[in-house]
């Protein structure tokens, strides 16, 4: 009995560690600095101290981020915003993100944003881009409805542009969102990376 009841124990918290593990294919977020890219290998050092490695696909794409200014922003161009919903009803973006013609669409919508509170992200292409006195306000419609917000004169814009594994040298900060694998490994297609100083929005 007492055999039974250790193993019936051991099952029991085998069990509560795989329920607490993500399933494979779920998305994982990975920020921090490049330690090394050995193939297609890429190690990350995580902001906690811990390192993390990373599979790129064959076909991974890498792209980098640019300055840009509010007039730089176009009807029809793809972007993603991250905002804060205020008191006024009204969303005012903390950072604003141009997406090149091959990132168009991806996740497109608008959800809650748990980088704030009150955090709303909306990724959605431009409709209208008007001037204020101290900013502007961006309208854009997405497959579900539309919407808008307000940018102030010190919110960044930044650009994603194309580039390749010669961005990620060591100690250049990146973000991905890589995928579990059966084997618990992380694979990515994906990576954005910091360029001429310009730091991804992490």
């Amino acid at each position: 009995m007492r055999r039974l009841a250790i193993a019936a124990i051991i099952a029991l918290a085998a069990g509560t560690v795989l329920a607490q593990s993500p399933p494979e294919g779920t998305p994982t977020r990975i920020t921090g600095t490049v330690d090394k890219l050995e193939g297609q290998t890429l190690t990350v050092a995580r902001p906690d101290g811990q390192k993390q490695s990373v599979t790129l696909t064959p076909d991974a794409k890498i792209f980098g981020v640019e300055k840009r200014k509010l007039t730089d922003i176009k009807p029809g161009d793809f972007l993603a915003s991250g905002g804060v919903r205020g008191t006024d009803g009204k969303i005012h973006a903390v950072e604003v993100r141009i997406f090149p013609e091959a990132l168009r669409g991806i996740g497109e919508g608008q959800r809650p944003w748990d980088a704030r509170p009150e955090g709303v992200m909306t990724n959605a292409t431009v409709g209208t881009v008007s001037q204020t006195g101290d900013g502007g306000i961006i309208r854009v419609t997405y497959k579900d409805g539309q919407s808008e917000f307000t940018v102030g004169p010190d919110v960044p814009v930044l650009a994603y542009v194309a580039g390749d594994t010669t961005l990620l040298k060591p100690g250049v900060a990146i973000l991905t969102t890589a995928r579990k694998q059966a084997d618990g490994s992380l694979v990515t297609n994906r990576v954005t990376a910091e360029k001429d100083g310009v730091k991804p929005p992490m």
